[in-house]
């Protein structure tokens, strides 16, 4: 079974796939507008430093949140010999 980690501890430049998104109906509306649902692809492409925002790609569209907001993301690897890259 692949181990699971918040899209927030993913290093920039790895790829994962949502898992399941842990929010409440309105962020999870918010996040499922943006295009960000379970099974999808995301690349996170940049972190911001002191715990500032990701910017994270889904297809053809760069999404910039908040480290909180990613947090409540959870994404397992894209690649299936190797972990996401999640940080400790």
């Amino acid at each position: 079974m692949t181990r699971l980690c918040a899209l927030s501890n993913v290093p920039a430049g790895r790829c994962c796939i949502i898992a399941r998104i842990d929010a409440d109906a309105d962020l999870a509306a918010r996040m499922r507008a943006l295009g960000l649902q379970a099974g999808r692809r995301v690349h996170v492409m940049r972190r911001s430093p002191f715990q500032g925002p990701i910017q994270v790609r889904s297809g053809q569209t760069d999404i910039i949140m908040r480290r909180v907001d990613a947090a409540r993301i959870q994404v397992q690897p894209c690649d299936p010999a190797g972990e996401a890259g999640c940080a400790p």
